[in-house]
């Protein structure tokens, strides 16, 4: 008897489970590859990422605390007037001032914004970006210390005109600005970044740009001999130290650069311990 019913119909479910099988089997053969991961994010790349978005966002929200950074330490300037004339406690004076900015916002705000990352969990966010942990900490130190550039050389230039001090070699702001803003920044981060509580590292950054302000500003004959050794211990001394002998008439460059090597010295060694900090907050 002849059968009416197609042989494709017959043969078909038949045919479909063995390409399903062999369908499988592919998949199982393929799958046991690996996909390829994507490249890993290189360092200056991410670095520049950082730092391009970290600068955006402390142009909005940082100007009125830059402009206090800056209005506080001409403040100081023509406060010490009255009692300073000339001679190396002017030069100390600008000096410290200047520099003082420089730690108000690489310091006291960025150990504050570090701080509150870690409070809020913006660590975590940061953590899930394929970027390497140097380039978040570096990224912000400089956005940061670039931010101090416009008041530090404000306040240069009010304080020579004021004491009546050579503009002639002011250029040293050139290097005394990154070197101490990245000694200053590492410190501000580290400290952001260790303490226990977003209070504590506000109360840190404060007393930080506090000993800036003292050690900096005031003459350093005139301090006691201890407080005159927790002045060389603070990184941003070697920065007013260099910026105040270029006011010289005869700078002693010698020692100008001696300074601001031990100012990229501690710069580098600050910024390394604040990438260990992150490392270990970011894990936490």
């Amino acid at each position: 008897m002849t059968s009416i019913v197609p042989a494709q119909a017959v043969t078909g479910p038949a045919r479909a489970a063995e390409d399903g099988r062999a369908g499988r089997e592919d998949d199982g053969h393929h799958g046991a590859a690996p996909a390829p991961l994507a490249p890993r994010a290189r360092l200056f790349p991410s670095l520049a990422a950082v730092y391009r978005a970290q600068l955006s966002r402390a142009r909005v929200a940082r100007i009125p605390l830059l402009f206090v950074a800056t209005f506080q330490s001409v403040g100081i300037m023509v406060l010490m007037r009255g009692v300073v004339d000339g001679g190396s406690e002017a030069r100390a004076v600008v000096a410290g001032s200047s520099v003082l900015v420089v730690a108000f916002v690489a310091l006291n705000l960025l150990a504050q914004y570090f701080g509150q990352l870690r409070a809020g969990g913006g660590l975590d966010h940061y953590a899930t970006l394929p970027v390497p942990p140097a380039a978040v900490v570096l990224g912000a130190a400089g956005a940061y210390a670039s931010f101090t550039v416009p008041g530090t050389i404000v306040t240069a230039v009010a304080g020579s005109v004021l004491f009546g001090l050579p503009l002639t070699h002011l250029w040293v702001l050139v290097a005394v600005i990154p070197l101490s803003g990245a000694a200053l920044s590492g410190l501000g981060a580290a400290l952001g970044l260790l303490a226990p509580r977003q209070e504590l590292a506000t109360l840190l950054g404060q007393l930080g740009m506090s000993a800036a302000l003292l050690l900096g500003v005031l003459p350093a004959d005139r301090l006691p001999a201890p407080i005159g050794w927790a002045r060389d211990l603070l990184p941003s001394t070697y920065g007013v130290e260099a910026l105040s002998r270029s006011f010289d008439a005869h700078p002693d460059w010698v020692a100008v650069v001696l300074d601001l090597a031990v100012c990229a010295v501690v710069g580098v060694l600050s910024l390394a311990v604040a990438t260990w900090a992150y490392r270990r907050a970011a894990v936490r």
